[in-house]
């Protein structure tokens, strides 16, 4: 197994135990909750196998529905994220997500910076729309998009830098 494939594996455990144990107990005025496990959607390399990708998110989803008892919905959401990730990915970065090039951690802050918000907020929108399923309560569904999506973006980009090995 080589090194990239033990960081993606501790990430991925370690950010469902961070999701489950920590992140799901902070709701902050009702509409705050950050959703940090996205971000392993978010930096999976992509020239690895999508089958595999597309597993994975589901997988990760799953178990932030067992440690949430959410029937379902954040498995959906990380499966809607993960197949929509190559148009984000191309509109972030443009040529180097042509030439298969893109190394999150070398990338440059304002295409990360753009690529995380136009994910997370697509990713909330799905969440909360499948949690709320109604209509009627379009502006409560939007404040918590709008606040949960603000918070999970600051703290994916804290994670991001602090874990990052290098930025330019």
């Amino acid at each position: 197994m080589n090194n990239l494939a033990i960081t993606k594996i501790v990430s991925f455990l370690l950010l469902i135990l961070a999701q489950g144990l920590v992140l799901n107990h902070i709701n902050f005025l009702g509409y705050i909750n950050p959703f940090i496990y996205i971000l392993f959607i978010l930096t999976y390399p992509t020239s690895n196998n999508r089958v595999l990708f597309l597993f994975l998110s589901f997988l990760l989803g799953l178990c932030v529905d067992i440690f949430s008892d959410s029937g379902g919905v954040h498995a959906a959401a990380s499966v809607f994220l993960a197949y929509a990730r190559p148009p984000m990915l191309k509109f972030s970065f443009g040529m180097l997500y042509d030439h298969q090039g893109i190394k999150f951690n070398q990338s440059e802050f304002g295409s990360f910076i753009t690529y995380v918000t136009i994910g997370v907020v697509t990713h909330h929108l799905v969440l909360f729309s499948l949690e709320f399923f109604n209509f009627s309560e379009i502006i409560e569904l939007l404040k918590k998009v709008v606040f949960s999506s603000i918070f999970t973006i600051i703290v994916c980009l804290i994670t991001n830098i602090i874990f990052s090995r290098k930025r330019r």
